[in-house]
């Protein structure tokens, strides 16, 4: 086939592919339109030749072919007729009883000696049973059929040769059974198909969300660090600004300054971590000038702006630092932001803190204690959003995080990250 003949196959086969869902559409919907449409076929194609013409043993056959039957009358003929024929309406809601009806028919017709157009039905009648019925009746079915043919062979055998006729009917009733097995066992394909192709679906929509969700909550948690770190600063500063004003005007003013430089960062941040949403959502060819994530290096700055808010901080290191990736820096850096804004939150201006950042073997210890008070807001119910996100952080490499009274008053956070390389990070 060439190309050309190809291409203009396509819409074909695709026009075709409609029609025949629009049908199986139309079936689902009135199934009882088909199952009159075969009887109606059946019956003008096969019974009604035998009406006018006086049964399939008369006419213009073989004179021995028309010795060897016997010719009923026309209104006996009609009921049986009826008898092959109308058990076709439910051959697909009751293959099984369709078939033996039709069957128990088909062998009081030939023990009268009668052939008839319409014993068609019977191997309609095995094909609705291998497409629709239950396969542990099969086997059975298959019995009657043989039993069935063997009584037309043998009723034949003045005609034709016995041999020949139970070959050829048979084969009949062999193509019919095959047929309807190769019909069900495609459908039977298409609809586990269809089903893993509808599981699938499913299984992305699942996987979309999931990945959504999990977005949502690192950007979540990015911005509570961000916001809850920067507030915290700056609710301080203005506190201590109204105090300051009547007293002193010029720490007033750096308060307000402070203020200022604060909002300004945070306003940063919070557009760095919005515009990887924006640069997703608006494609590749928006590309925002990000500032890049925080690091250990931004410690001591971060420590220094908290200090600016009244909080005493010893901030000391340990080990090689430098041989951490920038995920577990990130990490650090937001552990420590929690860790001083809840010092800064709940021990208040004053409070001395030591913070500290060290390599122990295979292991990243972060310590951060205060001298503040030990009873703080919620710790004895539940646990913050806080400590919630450092917990997810720390466990994506490994670690584990506590937080509670220290031994000797004050508050402590220690959070310990494994080092060793994951599986699969280059």
């Amino acid at each position: 086939m060439s190309a050309d003949e190809a291409s203009g196959m396509g819409p074909l086969v695709a026009r075709l592919s409609r029609g025949g869902q629009r049908l199986r559409q139309a079936d689902r919907a009135h199934s009882w339109v088909l199952d009159t449409t075969v009887v109606v076929l059946v019956f003008l194609m096969f019974c009604l030749p035998d009406l006018l013409h006086g049964g399939a043993g008369d006419g213009d056959g073989p004179r021995r072919f028309r010795l060897a039957f016997t010719l009923l009358p026309p209104a006996a003929t009609l009921v049986l007729q009826a008898g092959l024929v109308l058990p076709l309406l439910w051959r697909r809601r009751r293959p099984m009883a369709a078939f033996g009806t039709i069957a128990a028919v088909f062998a009081l017709q030939w023990s009268l000696g009668a052939a008839l157009r319409a014993d068609v039905a019977l191997f309609i009648a095995l094909y609705s049973l291998a497409l629709h019925g239950r396969p542990r009746q099969l086997p059975w079915a298959c019995g009657i059929m043989a039993a069935g043919m063997v009584l037309v062979a043998v009723r034949a055998s003045a005609a034709v040769s016995h041999w020949d006729a139970l070959f050829f009917l048979l084969s009949t009733a062999t193509a019919a059974l095959a047929l309807g097995l190769m019909v069900r066992t495609r459908r039977a394909q298409l609809a586990g198909l269809r089903e893993r192709a509808a599981r699938l679906e499913i299984e992305r929509d699942q996987r979309s969300r999931l990945a959504t969700a999990t977005e949502r909550t690192r950007v979540a948690r990015e911005m509570h660090d961000i916001v809850g770190h920067n507030l915290a600063i700056m609710i301080t500063l203005a506190d201590a600004g109204v105090y300051a004003t009547d007293a002193a005007p010029e720490r007033g003013k750096e308060a307000l300054q402070l203020i200022g430089d604060t909002g300004r960062t945070a306003l940063g941040e919070l557009r760095r971590v919005l515009g990887v949403l924006r640069e997703a959502s608006d494609g590749p060819s928006v590309m925002p000038e990000l500032s890049p994530q925080p690091d250990l290096m931004d410690i001591e700055a971060l420590c220094d702006g908290v200090r600016t808010a009244g909080l005493d901080i010893v901030y000391r290191t340990a080990g090689d630092l430098g041989a951490l990736d920038g995920g577990m820096q990130l990490t650090v850096y937001r552990i420590v932001q929690e860790a001083l804004t809840n010092s800064l939150k709940h021990a208040g201006a004053g409070t001395r803190v030591k913070l500290s950042v060290a390599v122990e073997d295979v292991r990243l210890v972060i310590r951060v204690r205060d001298d503040g008070p030990t009873e703080r807001p919620g710790s004895r119910n539940e646990e913050g959003h806080g400590l919630v996100g450092m917990r997810e952080r720390v466990a994506l490499y490994g670690g584990n995080v506590s937080a509670g009274p220290a031994t000797g008053g004050g508050w402590a956070v220690e959070a310990t990250l494994d080092m060793t390389p994951r599986a699969g990070a280059r």
